[in-house]
């Protein structure tokens, strides 16, 4: 008859068993701090073996939607941006996104997260953003450290925004972009200087609960760090790449 046919994509069983579990995680029918079924109730139930069953809960488990109780009991949770931003971060290293791509978005995210952290952090938020900037000072010389604490104050203060939305969009960008200040420190000595300066202003701005000041000075803080960049005659349009604790998660 001279008929072709396309070859089916069939997805592997243990997807199967990981999407249906989603779906029903997802629509609500199981709740955070659910308990499910063991591996071979589930087994029995989806017809499928044991090992099927645990490579499909691996898949949740890795994305976060099932976390282990001991070593065998299993129950639903909610994903946190910890679960999701390296894998995101992943995704967007495989579509070579470039240094200037991603401070185009923190020129947006970040002045809000310190606008709403202004008004909406909780005491021990603040807290933990004043403990940063002390840490941050004694760190100053080590570039290493200094790097790991500027990554950390701006995770602190997307937290303390307390908009699930605008931490869950934030954190990818932010595990790629302010690691690459490191590269910096090398070229630009004064970088670390002027980091700490700028993060002490929006802490201050932070801690009087003054929105504006803080998206001020946090929209001057990231255009500094894009003047450094090219100061320190480094490429706006090469692709970034994966920090160690992202390419070893």
């Amino acid at each position: 008859m001279g008929l072709t046919f396309e070859k089916l994509n069939v997805p592997a069983a243990y997807q199967v068993v990981s999407r249906e579990i989603r779906r029903i995680i997802v629509s609500g029918e199981l709740k955070p701090g659910d308990h499910l079924p063991s591996e071979a109730e589930l087994a029995e139930q989806f017809g499928v073996n044991r090992s099927t069953v645990r490579e499909g809960i691996r898949q949740l488990e890795n994305d976060g939607f099932v976390r282990r109780e001991g070593r065998k009991r299993l129950y639903v949770s909610v994903p946190t941006s910890s679960d999701l931003a390296p894998r995101a971060s992943r995704a967007l290293i495989m579509h070579q996104v470039t240094f200037k791509e991603l401070w185009e978005v923190a020129r947006v995210l970040e002045p809000a997260c310190a606008a709403l952290c202004a008004t909406n952090r909780s005491a021990a938020q603040g807290d933990a953003i004043q403990e940063n900037i002390v840490h941050t000072r004694h760190m100053l010389a080590n570039a290493m450290w200094s790097t790991e604490l500027d990554t950390q104050f701006h995770s602190l203060i997307a937290e303390g925004a307390r908009n699930s939305a605008l931490l869950l969009s934030r954190e990818p960008v932010g595990l790629l972009l302010y690691p690459a200040f490191e590269m910096l420190h090398p070229l630009l000595p004064q970088a670390l200087g002027r980091m700490l300066a700028a993060h002490d202003k929006i802490a201050t701005a932070i801690a009087a609960g003054d929105a504006g000041e803080a998206e001020l000075w946090m929209r001057k803080h990231i255009v500094d760090f894009r003047r450094g960049w090219e100061m320190a005659n480094l490429s706006l349009d090469v692709p970034v790449t994966l920090p160690g604790a992202i390419s070893e998660d």
